[in-house]
């Protein structure tokens, strides 16, 4: 009896090492044509793995402490622009699912659109599928990218109970008045 209790305890303690040496194994792997990794300031890093012909890209990232945290999958075209993604947690579960649109005439990413893989958002108006997030690029003449225009689409409060009022814009432009003031002494 003894005897199979310290056999079950040697077989469940290699199963529990042997992922961890693999995930070391893998943050620990050489930088080459196809393999990138990122050591980011909290510690935790990043693997980018590419396909040979250049079509999937993974990146797994990890946890200080080398736990697999999350896991995405991106699409790409002919020029290495993503066209979708799939992203996962550390335990293999669909999370989210992204879009990439890009403008037509100068091939510049112009917005993402993030689904819930887990629970599909049909809009009753059009029965197609609703983005929980959205962001949209604008570029400038030169064909600078501007900071992301985020809409989180999820449920939830609104503006208005959130901040207490209805926009940080101004409702009139308070420097145009009917008619001017008049001055005194003129």
């Amino acid at each position: 009896m003894n005897l199979l209790a310290t056999f079950k305890t040697c077989a469940l303690a290699m199963l529990l090492l042997v992922p961890v040496q693999i995930r070391a194994n893998e943050l620990d792997s050489v930088d080459g044509p196809n393999v990138r990794t990122m050591k980011h300031e909290d510690g935790s890093r990043a693997v980018f793995l590419r396909s040979p012909d250049s079509r999937t890209l993974t990146k797994k990232t990890f946890s200080p402490n080398g736990t697999l945290t999350m896991l995405t999958v991106y699409r790409m075209d002919a020029n290495q622009n993503p066209l979708g993604c799939k992203i996962r947690d550390g335990m293999g579960n669909d999370m989210f699912k992204v879009s990439y649109g890009y403008h037509k005439v100068t091939g510049l990413l112009v917005s993402e659109l993030m689904f819930d893989a887990r629970v599909k958002r049909i809009n009753k108006d059009t029965g197609k599928e609703m983005p929980v997030q959205r962001i949209d690029y604008l570029y400038d003449a030169e064909g600078k990218r501007s900071a992301p225009i985020v809409f989180n689409l999820l449920p939830g409060k609104t503006f208005e109970e959130v901040f207490g009022v209805k926009s940080s814009a101004l409702e009139t432009n308070p420097f145009k008045e009917a008619t001017p003031l008049k001055k005194e002494g003129r």
